[in-house]
């Protein structure tokens, strides 16, 4: 058996230092411990406090998860990244993944719509797949999304644009080209695109 001896408070949250026996036993969410009335004085088999221990676990990990969509839109893959990095042991972050899918409030084809949405007229197809790729979404989502949600010619509209703004009050010269080139090559248009795009924007400045 072991013995509550101290539950305090941290700072202004809601998580408490539990003491059993007077040794530290770890650091505790309000909510598991009202869950089971617990107070200083009572006793409990030790099965008990490693059945809370993963309780606790469990609760801490969904709620941080929680917090951190409640800011910005993550994939699921992010949010795995993310608990992984706070220390969160995986049996934690897999109830706290399919708790937060149930909830609606992971969803990678909503996450892929809105990415799309928010950078199409910057980013070229090939870009957004790749950073898409690179945040977990499954390909055949991401393909599914671009195609559906931006064509070629809005692409090469987007494009034109982005060049004329990059170009203003530049020179037309050699070395300009050459990094015109490689700035929207690192967005992921091809060089055929690129081309065009300067001649047409250097033809219409003559």
């Amino acid at each position: 058996m072991k013995t509550i001896t101290e539950i305090r408070k941290i700072g202004k949250g809601q998580r408490y230092y539990l003491y059993l026996d007077d040794e530290f036993f770890g650091v505790y969410e309000a909510e598991i411990l009202a869950r089971h009335c617990l107070r200083t004085g009572q006793s409990f088999d030790e099965s008990f406090f490693e059945d809370l221990k993963l309780e606790n676990g469990d609760y801490a990990c969904f709620n941080r998860g929680l917090s951190l969509l409640e800011k910005s839109m993550k994939s699921e893959k992010m949010v795995k990244d993310y608990l992984k990095e706070k220390g969160y042991p995986k049996s934690c972050i897999d109830k706290a993944i399919d708790k937060l899918k149930e909830y609606g409030y992971i969803d990678d084809g909503n996450f892929c719509e809105s990415y799309i949405n928010s950078y199409r007229q910057t980013k070229s197809k090939k870009k957004l797949k790749y950073d898409l790729l690179s945040k977990g979404i499954n390909e055949e989502i991401v393909t599914e999304k671009i195609d559906q949600l931006l064509d070629d010619e809005e692409e090469k509209e987007n494009l034109l644009k982005l060049a004329e703004k990059y170009m203003k009050n530049k020179e037309f010269d050699l070395k300009n080209k050459q990094k015109f080139y490689n700035h929207f090559a690192g967005k992921g248009y091809d060089y055929g695109s690129i081309l065009s795009v300067w001649e047409k924007i250097a033809n219409a400045r003559d």
